[in-house]
């Protein structure tokens, strides 16, 4: 067997982990804000992250010099902080499966943003999954229906939009700095995000953390597997995977979500969210489909 086709086979199975591994993280998310501001456990969960990414790049002999400085902290700005920081803000109050499925409607924003700011053209296919989407996420967010968690699932959309937003703004540097070292970028961003969000946890009010094996426990599954090792894990998955196999990950996460969350929070979603979760999966499906030349 040749080197390249064993690396494809360790990299379908690295995506299968790279899914459970952030698809579980949602449930460890929402269940560790019983003893923790979820400010406070955004902050640190980003500071350990980064602080083990950069003893990968160490480890890695990649330079600690930063990337290009603006375009970075704006990339922390709206992956780190508003990604991460928002999504756990909506966790407090929405179930972590449907928050995931919020989030991971990031593609269609992507679509979206890149008309405008990149001056791509949408394909048939694309119209037709923003189209899906946006009905399922009407149906998801029920605006309504006040008495339900429509908070939870604005946010989990900010959260979603904002991630778009840096992936906008990394292609931008791409473009202009085409030697960037994609690790090195992940660890900066994430450090910088990590300070703004920790400077916000000092000025809003939240609970006094209660320190307990859970907590730490939260904490280290956040800091290495789900960041230091599933990214560059990642970075494996692009390497060896076709782009358009390795970002049908984008559905499945959120589909292990949903699932972690029901067999660990007994999450049950009502009708209308099945119906909507249904929809938005299928429209990640159908974005996912490869374009024909």
């Amino acid at each position: 067997m040749s080197t390249s086709s064993k690396n494809k086979q360790i990299a379908f199975l690295g995506l299968l982990v790279l899914t459970i591994l952030w698809g579980y993280n949602w449930v460890v998310m929402k269940s560790v804000l019983r003893y923790m501001g979820a400010f406070d456990f955004a902050a640190l969960r980003c500071l350990l992250g980064a602080g083990c990414l950069f003893i990968v790049l160490m480890v890695r002999g990649i330079p600690l010099k930063p990337p290009p400085l603006l375009p970075t902290a704006l990339i922390g700005l709206l992956q780190t902080g508003g990604m991460i920081g928002i999504s756990q803000w909506a966790l407090i109050s929405g179930g972590a499966g449907k928050v995931a499925v919020l989030v991971y409607t990031m593609p269609f924003w992507i679509i979206l943003m890149a008309v405008f700011f990149l001056g791509e053209s949408m394909r048939k296919l694309q119209y037709l999954a923003v189209s899906i989407a946006l009905v399922g996420i009407i149906f998801v967010l029920q605006p309504w229906n006040f008495a339900g968690a429509w908070w939870a699932s604005t946010l989990a959309l900010i959260s979603s939009i904002s991630w778009a937003a840096s992936a906008i703004v990394a292609k931008k540097l791409y473009a202009r700095y085409p030697d960037v070292n994609l690790l090195s970028l992940t660890t900066w961003q994430m450090a910088i995000g990590a300070v703004v969000i920790a400077v916000i946890a000092l000025f809003v009010e939240q609970p006094t953390p209660v320190w307990n094996e859970y907590v730490f426990f939260a904490l280290a599954y956040n800091a290495i597997p789900a960041t230091a090792f599933a990214w560059v894990l990642w970075l494996f998955l692009l390497k060896n995977l076709p782009t358009s196999i390795a970002g049908l990950s984008m559905l499945a996460v959120p589909v292990f979500g949903i699932f972690f969350a029901w067999l660990s929070l007994n999450e049950v979603p009502s009708s209308l969210d099945d119906a909507g979760v249904a929809l938005i999966l299928l429209a990640l499906a159908v974005v996912n489909i490869p374009k024909r030349d």
